[in-house]
């Protein structure tokens, strides 16, 4: 990968970011909404005596980057409540929030980040939307590629959903049978959309599952956005470059501009 990405945009054909933690601060409103719902639905457990086998400590940020962070939500569930040991039924996405099951505590979370970006509303990161900026300048081809299902309300709310040509959500994902994170299938997906090859597309990922799905899908260039995982972490997964924030991408001579 070029050590100066900022200065090779317009060797590539499209840009394919994530939504949460890499455009918007989404990502910390996920993890409380997470952490809301998993705490509360083990302490029922402790306090009912259920599962006695199972590990019912606190859920933790540990738990969120290991099992949770960047897969669609009831990949989440699943992976989470096999790694405490819990047998919980599958279910159907059309559960009520109050259902014991895979998808009913994966809508149960849906409704409580609804509710947080109702409430507070969501602004971008300033450097992601420079970015943005000298993207469009650039006339490159941009898509969201994201797990969550409400990725199309959050760029609405932070003004940016006219900045995509496509938005490949959850809710899309789901509808055309393709495998979330850390498979690669949404991205390439999103780069047909744009017309683009992959070997032709740069990814902007935070989380290590899609960083994953960067790097096996044969693209360009997997840039790792460091938001709490970890470089280390970030470049295991197969990220040619981290960076902590996508300002470090606009070229020196286009900030300036920006700024004049």
């Amino acid at each position: 990968m070029p050590i100066h990405l900022a200065q090779s945009w317009s060797a590539h054909e499209a840009v394919l970011f994530d939504l949460d933690g890499v455009v918007t601060p989404t990502a910390e409103v996920h993890m409380r909404a997470w952490s809301h719902m998993f705490n509360a639905w083990l302490d029922g457990l402790r306090e009912a005596g259920a599962a006695p086998a199972a590990d019912l400590s606190a859920y933790t940020d540990a738990d969120y980057f290991a099992h949770v962070d960047g897969k669609p939500r009831y990949d989440g569930v699943r992976d989470l409540v096999a790694a405490r040991g819990i047998e919980l039924p599958e279910g159907d996405p059309s559960d009520e929030p109050s259902a014991e099951t895979v998808c009913g505590l994966g809508n149960r979370k849906n409704d409580s980040f609804n509710e947080v970006l109702e409430r507070d509303g969501v602004t971008a990161y300033p450097g992601s939307v420079a970015l943005l900026d000298h993207l469009r300048d650039l006339g490159l081809p941009l898509a969201v590629v994201s797990s969550s299902g409400n990725a199309p309300a959050v760029l609405e709310a932070a003004g940016l959903l006219d900045r995509f040509a496509f938005v490949m959500s959850g809710v899309v994902a789901t509808e055309r049978g393709l495998p979330g994170k850390p498979a690669p299938d949404t991205f390439l997906a999103a780069a047909v959309e744009l017309g683009a090859s992959a070997a032709g597309c740069v990814v902007l990922e935070d989380a290590v599952s899609g960083v994953r799905a960067g790097a096996a899908g044969g693209f360009a260039d997997v840039v790792g956005v460091d938001r709490g995982v970890g470089a280390d972490a970030l470049t295991a997964a197969g990220a040619t470059l981290v960076v902590t924030d996508l300002a470090e991408l606009v070229p020196a001579d286009a900030t300036e501009a920006g700024a004049s």
